[in-house]
């Protein structure tokens, strides 16, 4: 582990212009980014290519092998292909060379060696030279194939700054994933609406309210004027609040006697994360989404839970 960490770090120190030259190939690239690898390198290849692909840059894994049996045809003069190879000299690597370059696709070549036919052949070269791989029979790829993913991850993450990509276009690309639901859900799509919103009149009485409470399953109430305004919220906890309060009268209370004033809202187009990030605030379970004064939702924090959102 010392050993690949230790050749990381020589590399680092000896990255050259050429990085910047093929972030920028990368990024003005009008094509796909086709990357090319063979053995463990093709291994590494898969992983630079889903890495690309997931931070907006459009790309696929070609095995260089495939590709002399007709997967060539994969590659556009549009492209740029990202030839990743060791020695470099891999005789199907080296027997790819001459048919990538007449499609017109860009090469830009991370190899070991300057000196090899893939070096030679490419547009752009990265040096990925390791002294020693960290096997003790120093044969197996080991410290080569480390700096190689290296090197990708640190060509992706160029050309993510010179896209500019934000988090918003991360989960553009991850609607599957924990990022994803919680920077594109919004209230309006986990909360309850229509005839599953909880809500009555400040007319009422606590019992008839409770009707409405057990009925709906949130565990309260909206509570409405006569133009269908919110005024107040009605709860579990007020229920228990009153009860230890007024006893057996509780349930022939007015509810606008019972009821929390001014309760917590948050608009139906707010982030799911932003209604989670008000309820542990204020420590309640249930919010109400608003339009105006008008409640139009309520969501409750298992609908988040439910959702992957908290």
């Amino acid at each position: 582990m010392v050993t690949e960490a230790d050749e990381i770090l020589n590399s680092a120190k000896n990255l050259s212009v050429e990085m910047v030259r093929a972030a920028r190939k990368i990024y003005t690239c009008k094509g796909r980014v086709v990357v090319v690898g063979l053995g463990k390198s093709g291994h590494v290849g898969r992983k630079i290519s889903a890495t690309l692909a997931s931070l907006g840059t459009p790309s696929f894994f070609l095995h260089a092998a495939e590709a002399l049996h007709g997967d060539l045809g994969m590659i556009r003069s549009e492209d740029t292909a990202i030839f990743i190879s060791n020695s470099g000299s891999s005789q199907e690597i080296t027997a790819l060379l001459p048919h990538v370059k007449r499609t017109g696709a860009g090469l830009i070549a991370v190899t070991g060696s300057l000196s090899s036919p893939l070096a030679e052949f490419a547009d752009i070269v990265i040096n990925a030279h390791v002294d020693n791989e960290g096997d003790p029979l120093q044969l197996a790829p080991m410290s080569s194939t480390t700096l190689e993913l290296v090197l990708g991850d640190a060509l992706a993450t160029m050309v993510t700054l010179l896209r500019g990509v934000r988090r918003e276009d991360f989960a553009q690309l991850h609607p599957g994933g924990a990022l994803g639901r919680r920077l594109l859900t919004r209230v309006r799509d986990v909360m309850a609406t229509g005839d599953n919103l909880p809500a009555v009149s400040e007319k009422v009485t606590v019992k008839e309210a409770l009707f409405v409470i057990t009925g709906k399953g949130y565990g309260a109430a909206c509570i409405l004027d006569d133009d269908g305004n919110l005024t107040g919220i009605f709860t579990d906890g007020d229920l228990r609040r009153l009860m230890e309060k007024a006893g057996n009268d509780a349930f022939t209370t007015r509810i606008t006697d019972a009821m929390t004033h001014n309760p917590k809202t948050i608009s139906p187009d707010a982030l799911a994360t932003e209604a989670v990030r008000i309820m542990e605030r204020s420590e309640i379970s249930v919010l109400i989404a608003v339009e105006g004064q008008k409640p139009v939702g309520i969501i409750h924090i298992h609908d988040l839970l439910k959702a992957g959102i908290a």
